[in-house]
């Protein structure tokens, strides 16, 4: 799968501080068909596009509480297609004028020896799986629709069972700092997406 496109801006010196605006969801197997449905009619891309993907997440442990993560990810549907490397920060959740919780973000192509390069760093890998669904946009915001695989021998992409019996749904822009404005659009859309999907600004920490 591609990275998202920057936002094309001059850059005087430095670089451009990249946040990704976020809204998550879940959808069960036998309702996917009516999203993909809703979303053909109000995307720009009437037909989605696929992807194919297996993700590597490695973790650096240090000094810090946390480990330092860093995510590798490669299509296994587009021969010759770059590596791509994508660093996370930690999400932002104290501003509730905001409806998309937001984070920031780093993503850029690389060579086939991604994992190698993080491995020689010190990292390692910490878990894997296969991600395979559908992609659409809608201006800048981009619409993921796609199940993920567990890997079960350990490296072998062919060998993958289904996690769950429903599909994540990921509403996001990826815009430099400061473009918060870009949450009250996601949130618009999402409402056309009721009732199919609720779409909701999610803090991963309740997840653990």
């Amino acid at each position: 799968m591609e990275a998202p496109p920057v936002t094309m801006m001059p850059v005087t010196g430095g670089t451009i501080n990249m946040m990704e605006y976020l809204l998550q969801g879940s959808v069960l197997d036998h309702s996917l068909e009516s999203l993909i449905h809703r979303l053909r009619g109000l995307c720009d891309n009437m037909e989605p596009e696929t992807f194919l993907d297996h993700e590597m997440v490695f973790l650096l442990k240090g000094q810090q509480a946390s480990p330092f993560v860093l995510r590798a990810r490669r299509s296994m549907d587009r021969a010759g297609a770059p590596w791509h490397l994508r660093y996370l920060g930690q999400p932002e959740m104290g501003d509730k004028n905001r409806h998309a919780l937001v984070r920031n973000c780093v993503d850029i192509a690389t060579s086939e020896n991604l994992t190698d390069f993080l491995m020689e760093m010190g990292f390692r890998m910490d878990h894997e799986f296969v991600a395979k669904g559908h992609l659409f946009r809608k201006g800048i915001m981009k619409i993921m629709v796609y199940k993920i695989f567990r890997i079960l021998v350990p490296g072998n992409t062919d060998s993958t069972e289904a996690l769950s019996l429903s599909y994540l749904v990921e509403l996001s822009v990826v815009a430099p700092a400061g473009q918060d404005m870009v949450s009250d659009d996601m949130r618009n859309f999402a409402e056309q997406l009721k009732p199919l999907v609720h779409l909701e600004k999610i803090d991963p920490k309740r997840l653990m």
